[in-house]
């Protein structure tokens, strides 16, 4: 399924608006779950064009309860608030129903994405890191795990090379 303009989501909603074919019959034309076409209809019918602009916005916990509790007190659905509310998916609307559900109001704060920025107390705890790692007694440590692995590889190669010499020592002419 390909993404589509938001002319041609536009030009299939007008045409099933023109009452020449069903919703179903446009979906499987373009492409995309008749649901989902559905919802678009409906965007079209209480927004018009405006509906299939792209739009990034950050909603407050106000605008989120606004938005929950309109849909508790109407009885609308899940897809019809969020067409009505112009909001993206109506996945969003089950991820913050979810949330107030079982976690209550503060579950709806704007949580920050991404990595924490580098501060001067982090940048300090990363430098200690590295001083402590390459302290005398981890140097010393570290020595010693080398010349244990060194000693192995001698007795290793030792080994090797007494199996090699051994079968020609056995053979008889």
């Amino acid at each position: 399924m390909a993404k589509l303009l938001a002319q041609e989501k536009i030009q299939a909603v007008k045409t099933y608006l023109e009452g020449t074919e069903g919703y179903q019959t446009i979906a499987k034309l373009i492409g995309v779950n008749p649901s989902v076409f559905h919802t678009w209809i409906r965007q079209y019918q209480y927004h018009g064009e405006t509906a299939f602009e792209k739009s990034y916005t950050t909603y407050s916990i106000e605008d989120k309860l606004e938005i929950l509790y309109y849909m508790n007190e109407q009885g609308t659905s899940i897809r019809e608030t969020a067409a009505i509310f112009n909001l993206p998916t109506h996945s969003t609307l089950i991820q913050w129903k979810k949330q107030f559900e079982t976690e209550g109001v503060d579950a709806l704060k704007l949580k920050k994405k991404g990595r924490s920025p580098m501060t001067k107390k982090n940048q300090k705890e990363t430098n200690k890191r590295t001083q402590t790692e390459g302290s005398f007694e981890a140097l010393q440590a570290e020595v010693e795990r080398l010349r244990m692995e060194n000693a192995y590889l001698k007795k290793l190669n030792a080994l090797v090379q007494n199996k090699e010499i051994s079968p020609k020592k056995t053979k008889r002419k």
